[in-house]
């Protein structure tokens, strides 16, 4: 399976040279093992929450898309919920959102697709908390919308 294959480009990577004519192929390794990467990932998350794709990779629908940006336990995905007819996982604890999870809102005449994100931490720029691919689906977002909660220090 997918492990297999991590393991058959590692020993790949580990045997060719490294200069200027094996670059592209060494890039081209690289891209292909940080996918299975993230597939495993996923696997081991018990799959993606909702439809249309899985994990950060979210098919675009209708005619906007909005993502729901915050910190944990801010109140996003009971935001989703409440907007659209999707169920988002909520819980009492942080990090009850792991994935993107993709919701559709009717607004006069338009189908607009809200995504609830997992929720944002401090150094998530610089990848913490799964940051990087969380601001890669932000900006892929016509809009962005913050979510706070004005009682949370």
């Amino acid at each position: 399976g997918v492990l297999e294959k991590i393991k058959e480009i590692e020993a790949e990577m580990a045997r060719t040279q490294k200069n200027k004519a094996t670059n592209y192929h060494l890039g081209t390794l690289k891209a292909k093992l940080a996918r299975l990467r993230s597939e495993v990932l996923i696997e081991q998350s018990g799959g993606s929450g909702g439809s249309g794709g899985e994990g950060f990779d979210v098919a675009r629908l209708g005619d906007a898309r909005v993502a729901l940006i915050g910190f944990p336990s801010v109140g996003k995905s009971t935001l989703l919920s409440t907007l659209t007819e999707t169920k988002s996982e909520v819980a009492a604890y942080e990090f009850t959102t792991l994935t993107c999870v993709p919701g559709t809102m009717h607004y006069k005449g338009s189908r607009i697709q809200v995504l609830d994100l997992p929720g944002i931490i401090e150094g998530a720029a610089h990848g913490k908390g799964r940051g990087k691919e969380v601001i890669a689906v932000a900006r892929s977002a016509d809009a962005i919308l913050i979510v706070l909660d004005p009682g949370k220090e």
